[in-house]
């Protein structure tokens, strides 16, 4: 996953209303409910369909680092799926997206301005039309460059030019370098 993808899915563990279960037995028995099967689950965490029902049964107790973290991953990534996209639905109709970052700034100018690149710490609110095309482009499966592009596409339009009333001269903005990208909705 890259940087953007794993702000979307932070943004979307935000929406939680109930905490997602945090022992291995809840853990295991919730993915198993999803998946429908021990043999789906081993797949997902890299364990044996043995390895589930022993966690499942509780005569393991404890799962290896490796496998704890893919299990968390796994039952994050599933959990409270309708919140998830509710929040996404509202940002994308009337609410937005906000994305603070700090990340080098580059983009092409008119001659005699300067395009230098450099880092820049921003919080800029995007309308709902850009919140809308990312989640279109990560539903897609659009790499993390061009969900970069979406970005950084709305942050020339709001923020370099805003809206209209500045720097209508300036043709492309480019996000390299990131040094933090969050994002809220």
């Amino acid at each position: 996953m890259g940087e953007i993808d794993d702000a979307i899915e932070r943004a979307d563990r935000e929406a939680f209303t109930r905490e997602p279960p945090k022992t291995l037995k809840g853990q295991i028995g919730y993915l198993l409910k999803q998946l429908g099967s021990a043999k789906a689950v081993a797949q997902v965490l890299g364990v044996t369909a043995d390895s589930v029902n022993r966690y499942r049964r509780g005569a393991r107790k404890h799962a290896r680092a490796d496998v704890a973290a893919k299990l968390n991953d796994a039952v994050r990534k599933r959990w409270q799926p309708q919140v998830r996209k509710r929040r996404q639905k509202q940002a994308a109709a009337s609410g937005g997206i906000t994305v603070e970052t700090r990340a080098r700034f580059g983009y092409t100018a008119p001659v005699g301005t300067t395009d230098d690149g450099r880092f820049r710490r921003l919080t800029v609110h995007l309308p709902p039309a850009y919140a809308q095309r990312l989640f279109d482009a990560r539903n897609q499966g659009a790499s993390d460059q061009q969900m970069r592009g979406i970005i950084a596409e709305g942050f020339k339009e709001v923020y370099f030019q805003d809206g209209g009333s500045r720097a209508m001269g300036l043709s492309d903005v480019e996000i390299n370098d990131i040094d933090y990208l969050d994002l809220d909705y």
